[in-house]
């Protein structure tokens, strides 16, 4: 016979409990409204149009790069339209001792964190130069290595929780990143350790053309820090606002000793995943496009900064102008810069040459003096 013993707990239920608390956190609308007031930051009028400075700033950036990747002066390039508000907005919230670990698509945070622009393009070429920061900017070079840059991170954190550093490290991944190992070791391992890190996925719907849907059968990544037992927090990747508040509050607490948070900026790239051959209208609708470019970042917080009259079209070209001057001048230091040598290579990959690669080295270096 069947037993009718019933169940003491309800798994499912327990499921459901746990992903109704992870509700998108949001103050701007997609107007540029005010929906949530009493989440409003404390962020002066002049931040606020350095915020909007930046954001247009890394657009014109965006789009200038493409144009270079397709005139062949640079090399790799992960576009980042559409992202301004997930990726500007959350560095605005850190300050200068803190240490920045990106992925491949956040040359804009490690920019603004101090790293020269003809770095950038130098990086983006493959120039060792590119990986090299100046003394004081906390930032490493861009993980290509998907979510490997979160057990950095979390290292580096620990470091700074043992130093008794009042500083964070913040990582950024994308949706596909948090399906991989070094996602959840990361997170475990500072959580663990309540180290001082803000992890941040930013989940713009696709993993190249592998969709959201298809990464986990959790209906929100930021779920996964309860696994990890640090706070996870939903945030309208679209709205600086929302962004810059959940990350200055991931900030003040990382430093008073309180560990990590999981932070999942709800985003999409109006771009391709990368300028390397992939094509987006394969994997994504017109009507997807349009959708979200309705929710535009930049639209929006034009919108909210116009209706306090702190932005105009005066001050939007002042900031498209000043973009334009300084990638122009960064690019040509950038062409300026020695080629990069085979022996480069080598002397910067041993401290003592090997004996299997010394008669290498000689006829390189033989080759390069004529």
């Amino acid at each position: 016979m069947a037993s009718n013993k019933t169940a003491q707990f309800d798994a499912v239920k327990t499921l459901s409990k746990i992903e109704e608390h992870f509700e998108m956190f949001q103050i701007l609308d997609q107007e540029g409204n005010v929906v949530n007031e009493d989440a409003m930051p404390e962020i002066s009028d002049e931040d606020l149009q350095e915020l909007m400075h930046r954001m247009v700033y890394t657009r014109i950036l965006d789009q200038r790069s493409i144009s270079l990747n397709r005139q062949g002066r640079l090399g790799f390039y992960a576009p980042t339209a559409g992202q301004e508000a997930s990726q500007i907005a959350s560095h605005f919230a850190l300050e200068k001792e803190d240490w920045v670990v990106p992925g491949y698509r956040d040359v804009p945070q490690i920019i603004w964190h101090g790293l020269p622009l003809s770095q950038a393009f130098l990086f983006s070429r493959g120039h060792y130069l590119g990986n090299k920061s100046p003394e004081g900017v906390n930032v490493l070079p861009p993980q290509i290595i998907i979510g490997a840059q979160y057990v950095q991170t979390a290292g580096i954190a620990l470091g700074l929780k043992k130093r008794g550093k009042k500083a964070v490290a913040i990582t950024y991944t994308g949706d596909g990143g948090s399906s991989q190992g070094d996602f959840y070791e990361g997170i475990n391992f500072a959580g663990a350790y309540s180290a001082p890190a803000i992890f941040v996925v930013q989940n713009n719907q696709f993993a190249i053309s592998t969709p959201r849907d298809k990464q986990t059968a959790g209906k929100t990544i930021a779920q996964k820090a309860v696994s990890a037992g640090i706070p996870g927090i939903l945030v309208d990747g679209m709205d600086p606002l929302a962004v810059y508040a959940a990350t200055k509050d991931a900030r003040d607490r990382a430093v008073n000793g309180e560990g990590p948070t999981l932070i999942e900026t709800l985003c999409y790239r109006y771009g391709p995943h990368t300028m390397a051959g992939d094509d987006p209208t394969r994997y994504r609708t017109d009507e997807m496009d349009t959708e979200w470019e309705k929710k535009d970042p930049l639209v929006r917080f034009r919108k909210f900064l116009e209706d306090k009259n702190l932005w105009n079209e005066e001050k939007e070209n002042e900031s498209i102008e000043k973009a334009k001057e300084e990638i122009k001048e960064a690019i040509k230091v950038a062409d300026d810069t020695p080629k990069q040598k085979v022996t480069d290579l080598m002397e910067n990959m041993y401290e003592e040459m090997p004996n299997n690669l010394q008669e290498q080295y000689e006829i390189y270096k033989e080759k390069e003096s004529k």
